[in-house]
């Protein structure tokens, strides 16, 4: 069964920027019926009035938004829908105040209300265990980013599954415990979002983003002990605001945000058009990232309810207008919602899984976890250390054996000297002492033996006893082992028991919030019939005062005649007005979207054309065609890929182009034969240069002093200087205007005497022999 697509509309308040130009209110909301008319200030034609299924002014709370939009979407997650909550509107009106609004209690808006709401479930629930992640991405010109990544910059691709449908390939996504996780989890990607000032907004949102939380439950009954497990999927989209360059002041990399904002958002009314049309077999969801995402919100498998938000001001009529129109269109898509049941990738199924594997390996390996290590005091019954203690001799010296031989031949010459005092002579006597010292080595090897065969037992107990430590060691090692085990898997289990949620409501208060939350559900239900009842009944009545107009023919006289077809003629040429001013209007808001269109193509054009220019005058019309010849289009993707240089050779000749260049022998990188050429024609380019090293003359600085010019010297002087210090007519010293040879010498200088030795004519240097 399919239903409509929700939509509520919300109007801010005059900001302070208004107030001081002293704008006017052209917005009228009635709450009630939830109708919004819009007068035009420019002229006298009749206001337009649209008529939605919800209509807040400027007065409404952020709960009362919450609990009219949001609070059935996500009652209906719990029970295992798909619910998408987005919120629309031009620039500056609101749309991230009523998804994420302020701090406090009281402004916080639609998507921390949902936290509370989603964990309140979870904890009034009764005989279910529950598990919720929750993930966050925003889409910035085109790219999708994840916002709880380490790096947020990075791309993310979107991948197509036929069970799953659209989902993004390594987006993060984190099991939460309770509502402090889920609003950390929105802080952090607060922090990596997107922002940027304008005009019109000092915290203009530049992307849109998406908050996903993922709720899966499982029930256990009679008829299914294993459980069914139920998955919901709720999507909170903060959708970036609709702009004018003229009136937000965007340049630089504001208008290319601009630029693509103003495409997504284009991309996403034609996928309305052709979905409210139903003519077009085709509905453009590949147009945009955000089309693509939103594709099941949109005419598939979800609940889904839309919040346009839009400006009062006189100021802001063509932008007003616009998304009263698109809000319009929007309410005439119908989606088809189903619950979904026990889905191939449930990860609750999983943990319970994993949950019941930890549980076996922990009872297979002995069930609780030991208190103490075997052997230890108050250990396991039947593992007890004996202990033997054994006494070994000390060691026998000389003068031992010594004294104790004395002693032995004392005794035994005492008990001779009673029985034969007389009869001994100095032979027997001599016999005797030999007999003694015998019987005492012989005493002594016994001994001597005894202390060995007890050194040998004491070694063989220390061994045993050594043995028996070790295997003590070992067994107390492997107790530890097997405790450290269990206590990991213990706490594993214990952390993934702990993401599973369970309900705590066993009966008293809990069973009586449940209670009152079912009736409160109940009288919504009701609220809702009784609301569509009576726009039923209204529209009916608009009916039968048209067809009574038009059926009554029979009139008094002349005058009672002129005067009621006056009166539908006036109510006909009205209707013919607002249809005519609709219909223009409707021209004029398609040639404001075609000038943006064009806008944006011609500044596409623009930058295309910079790019050609730079390409055609700084790279190389060969090094262009091997790029095209990598290039081509990726359909899944939809980006240029570069071929491999390896790729592309297997399909060339082995002399390509595209063919890498060996590295000389020597050299750190490859060097093409025209590097090497020129390089060997003395080219100081660096670009020709295998190192990455450049060669520049040294720019010497200015001198900053003079040659020393000392006082004049009398040529006489010098010349006898020279002659005193030369060695046989070498150039010994450098005046400060002339050389001086010993041969250039004057005559009337005195000539050195000769030495009265002789030296040997070798010892002369420049002497011939």
């Amino acid at each position: 069964m399919g239903e409509c697509v929700k939509v509520a509309v919300r109007c801010r308040p005059l900001n302070s920027k208004e107030k001081a130009d002293n704008r006017a209110t052209i917005v009228e909301v009635d709450n009630k019926i939830g109708q919004v008319t819009l007068h035009n200030p420019s002229n006298d034609e009749p206001p337009k009035t649209f008529t939605f299924d919800n209509a807040f002014d400027w007065n409404v709370t952020q709960r009362e938004v919450y609990d009219v939009v949001a609070r059935p979407i996500v009652n209906s997650v719990a029970d295992g829908f798909n619910g998408t909550i987005f919120a629309y509107g031009q620039t500056g009106t609101g749309k991230t105040h009523t998804m994420e609004g302020a701090p406090t209690p009281e402004l916080q808006g639609i998507i921390p209300n949902c936290f509370d709401h989603v964990i309140e479930i979870v904890n009034s629930s009764q005989g279910k265990q529950w598990m919720v992640r929750a993930s966050y991405l925003e889409i910035y010109n085109e790219e999708v980013r994840d916002l709880l990544s380490k790096d947020p910059k990075n791309k993310l691709e979107l991948k197509e599954h036929k069970d799953s449908g659209v989902y993004v390939k390594g987006l993060n996504a984190f099991v939460v415990k309770g509502v402090p996780e889920l609003k950390n989890v929105l802080e952090v990607g607060k922090k990596n979002r997107s922002v940027g000032a304008t005009l019109m907004n000092q915290d203009s949102s530049r992307s849109h983003s998406i908050f996903t939380i993922t709720i899966e439950s499982i029930e256990m009954t009679q008829a299914a002990p294993e459980g069914h497990i139920r998955v919901g999927k709720l999507n909170l989209v903060d959708l970036a605001g609709s702009e004018r360059q003229s009136k937000t002041g965007a340049t630089g990399d504001r208008l290319k945000e601009a630029t693509k904002i103003n495409l997504s958002l284009s991309a996403l009314g034609n996928v309305i058009s052709a979905l409210v049309d139903g003519k077009s077999g085709h509905v453009p969801y590949r147009d945009s990232k955000l089309t693509r995402l939103l594709q099941d919100s949109l005419g598939g498998n979800t609940k889904t309810t839309m919040c346009a938000n839009m400006g009062p001001a006189d100021w802001n009529y063509d932008e007003t207008l616009s998304t009263l129109r698109y809000a319009n269109r929007a309410k005439n898509i119908k989606n088809k919602p189903k619950v979904n049941e026990d889905p191939k990738d449930a990860m609750l199924r999983e943990f319970q899984e994993e949950i019941a594997r930890l549980k076996a390996m922990l009872e297979a390996e002995g069930g609780a976890l030991p208190d103490a290590v075997p052997g230890a005091p108050g250990g396991p019954a039947g593992e007890v250390i004996v202990e033997k203690v054994i006494t070994v001799p000390k060691a026998l010296d000389a003068a031992f054996l010594e004294q104790m031989r004395r002693d032995m031949e004392e005794q035994m010459k005492a008990e001779l000297s009673a029985k034969q005092a007389a009869a001994l002579n100095d032979e027997q006597l001599k016999k005797v002492k030999e007999e003694a010292a015998a019987k005492a080595k012989a005493e002594a090897a016994r001994l001597e033996e005894e202390k060995k065969k007890a050194e040998e037992e004491a070694a063989k107990m220390q061994r045993k006893q050594q043995k028996i430590k070790e295997e003590m060691q070992k067994k107390t090692q492997d107790a530890e082992q097997i405790r450290a085990e269990k206590e990991a898997l213990a706490k594993k289990l214990k952390a993934m028991e702990s993401k599973i949620l369970k309900g705590d409501a066993a009966g008293g208060l809990a069973e009586v919030t449940k209670k009152k939350e079912e009736e409160l559900k109940k009288k919504e239900a009701d609220l809702e019939k009784k609301r569509k009842e009576e726009e039923g009944r209204r529209a009916k009545i608009a009916a039968m005062e048209e067809a009574q107009l038009a059926a009554e023919e029979k009139y008094k006289d002349k005058a009672d005649e002129a005067e009621q077809k006056t009166k539908k003629l006036k109510k006909l040429w009205k209707k013919f007005q607002e249809v005519n001013a609709e219909v223009e209007d409707m021209y004029k808001e398609f040639q404001r979207e075609k000038e943006d269109l064009l806008e944006s193509i011609r500044m596409l054009q623009d930058q295309m054309q910079l790019k050609d220019m730079v390409i055609e005058a700084f790279i190389p019309p060969e090094e262009v065609q091997k790029v095209m010849k990598r290039a081509h289009w990726d359909d899944e993707r939809e980006v240029w890929v570069l071929e491999r240089l390896s790729d592309i050779g297997k399909r060339e000749s082995a002399a390509g182009n595209s063919r890498r260049p060996v590295s000389a022998s020597g050299q750190r990188r490859p060097t093409s034969d025209f590097a090497k050429l020129a390089n060997a024609m003395g080219d100081m380019n660096p670009r020709f240069k295998s190192e990455n090293i450049l060669n520049l003359e040294l720019d010497l600085p200015e001198r900053t002093t003079y040659d020393y010019e000392g006082p004049g010297v009398d040529p006489r002087v010098q010349a006898a200087i020279n002659a005193a210090f030369a060695e046989d007519g070498e150039l010994i010293f450098v005046g400060s205007e002339q050389n001086v040879h010993l041969g250039e010498v004057t005559a009337n200088v005195a000539q050195r005497p000769e030495s009265a030795k002789k030296r040997p004519a070798s010892a002369r240097k420049g002497t011939k022999k």
